[in-house]
């Protein structure tokens, strides 16, 4: 169907309308937003229907989507008034205006132009919940199918561009294999499945790769004479969250991507005696070499770093971080994740030891840190310096060999290990069995917030109670409601959020907009007609907010279905 549209309009609107297919008002690459939120929205629906807010709550419980909600309480009007390039032409005047105020002038004059089912759709654009069961894979497909190529060729394209209509465009003309990477827009990372022992590692390949698995954010660097971007798993840019990282990503040689780890981390007092890369079999050498690096801090020391555009001195002191480099995507105008793991490492081993020697006085070489380097932005603030470190690799060909990797990880303070496929390719935005990842924890939930309230106590004034879901198929179902684990700077800031982001006001309770991701821990886990999930969660706790979380990656019911049945038959 999709393919069929788009062969049937002018190249243009069939660009356009590709990135539109994909619940997105522009192409991921401009990383340009609207800022226009739910309850600006909300407004502007209770003043074109001439609806009160009672009569809107109504319409959004029950139908429970802002779109459906404006579909139903506008006023009729026929449709053909809107072109595709014209919507185009109105969301980037929006999004280039300044101010919540003048924004929502130009939203009001949109949505009072549009047809009720075309406002439905505009809506659901804007706010990034299209939901018509289309993903970006399916409209790759679409476009392979309209313009003669194959999916294989479409997907890579817009994995370089970054960019769908600019990738339709090109399988229009039949010059797809023109496309070449455009720097400072994230591609996909790999994804790795879990396994629940060390003899389920060695299955799936003859010749693995052994990591630690660290509890920080996975990151994305960009690197291009001196410039330095940052992007999360999430595709956002963090780069002002660390800017003790791009004075040491500057120095590299080459045009790079790089993909790693950033990790809360203590120093070792002397540096010298460390090394960065071990690349051997486990022995107590190797895991000497490992453990003098430095050593990882837990994920909270991590977390008031998160979305922050100003980092403060004391911030930069107190929190150190270190980047642990474990792949390269792109080198020098060549694209790698073609190559199998093994050269990727090569390649990354020879572009940090050349960092290294561009920087270091060659008399320091052999006593410095091996893999690992580091600059300070200021010679009289060492709390501004960060290292950039090749992240130790282990081999391992037997199940005990693992289990030993696994506990030296722990008592590294890391979270497990990854193992990964050395003859494997890097396959962006898939989750294979070419690397998986060795935990062991307590079950733990990544939920979607639904719904806050006001806290009691000395939480008074705050939105600190937040209800959660996760996914059954389409739609979010409440599963829980926790209060505890977030600081009081945390729960701060996430006040102002829910506060600008509230979808329907009930005075004590707030509905939202479900884009905030959290990792919930509990006790055990109950059959309940309580929520509409069936089940609920006993002694529920938030363990952190998972910013580098989109709502799409949180669990399902079909997770919560099999902790429930593994809860049970242990019972």
């Amino acid at each position: 169907m999709v393919a069929d549209y788009l062969k049937s309009c002018p190249t243009a609107d069939a660009s356009v309308a590709a990135v539109f297919f994909c619940g997105r008002p522009f192409p991921v690459w401009e990383e340009t937003t609207l800022q226009v939120g739910g309850r600006s929205l909300w407004q502007i629906l209770a003043d074109l229907s001439g609806k009160d807010d009672s009569q809107l709550t109504t319409a959004y419980r029950e139908l429970g989507d802002l779109g459906a909600v404006a579909q139903r309480v506008l006023p009729v009007r026929e449709a053909g008034h809107l072109s595709i390039g014209e919507v185009d032409r109105i969301f980037r005047q929006i999004a280039a205006t300044r101010g919540p105020s003048a924004k929502a002038i130009l939203v009001r004059d949109l949505l009072s132009r549009a047809a009720p089912l075309e406002a439905k759709y505009l809506i659901k654009i804007m706010t990034g919940d299209l939901r018509i069961g289309l993903k970006e894979s399916l409209v790759e497909e679409a476009i392979a199918k309209a313009y003669g190529s194959t999916p294989a060729e479409v997907q890579r394209a817009n994995m370089l561009l970054g960019d769908i209509g600019e990738t339709l465009r090109l399988a229009a003309e039949g010059k797809l294999a023109e496309a070449k990477m455009r720097l400072f827009h994230p591609i996909g990372f790999m994804l790795a499945s879990p396994i629940e022992s060390a003899e389920a590692g060695l299955t799936y390949f003859d010749e693995a790769a052994v990591e630690d698995k660290y509890d920080g954010i996975r990151a994305q660097a960009h690197v291009s004479e001196g410039q330095v971007r940052i992007f999360s798993r999430t595709r956002d840019d963090i780069t002002e969250s660390f800017p003790e990282l791009p004075p040491a990503l500057s120095g590299l040689p080459k045009t790079v991507i790089l993909d790693g780890e950033i990790v809360a981390w203590d120093y070792p007092a002397k540096p010298e005696a460390t090394t960065a890369i071990v690349d051997e079999s486990i022995s107590e050498s190797a895991e000497a070499k490992a453990t003098s690096m430095g050593r990882a801090r837990p994920f909270t020391a991590l977390q008031q770093r998160l979305g922050r555009k100003k980092v403060s001195e004391k911030m930069l002191r107190e929190s150190p971080v270190a980047y642990l480099v474990f792949d390269v995507l792109y080198a020098d105008g060549e694209l790698m994740i073609d190559r199998p793991l093994r050269e990727r490492a090569r390649l990354l081993d020879e572009l940090l030891n050349a960092t290294r020697t561009c920087h270091e006085p060659k008399s320091q070489l052999k006593n410095e840190i091996q893999n690992s380097f580091s600059f300070a932005t200021k010679q009289d603030a060492p709390s501004r310096e960060a290292s950039i470190i090749r992240a130790p690799v282990f081999r391992a060909s037997a199940a005990d060999e693992l289990e030993q990797l696994f506990s030296a990880s722990q008592e590294r303070g890391n979270e497990g290990l990854m193992i990964k496929d050395l003859a494997s390719t890097y396959t962006p935005g898939k989750r294979g069995k070419s690397w998986l990842k060795m935990k062991r924890e307590l079950a733990t939930l990544d939920v979607v917030v639904t719904a806050v309230e006001y806290g009691h106590g000395k939480r008074i004034g705050v939105l600190s109670d937040y209800t959660f879901a996760v996914w059954d198929a389409d739609k979010l179902v409440n599963i829980g409601k926790a209060y505890s684990g977030l600081t009081d700077v945390e729960i701060a800031e996430m006040t102002k959020w829910f506060l600008e982001h509230t979808i329907e006001d009930q005075g004590f309770r707030r509905v939202v907009e479900p884009k905030i991701v959290l990792e919930v821990a509990f006790n055990n886990m109950m059959q309940s007609g309580r929520h509409e999930s069936g089940y609920a969660l006993r002694f529920p706790r938030i363990v952190r907010l998972r910013p580098d979380k989109s709502p799409e990656e949180a669990d399902t019911i079909e997770t919560v279905r099999k902790i429930f049945s593994a809860q049970d038959s242990k019972n």
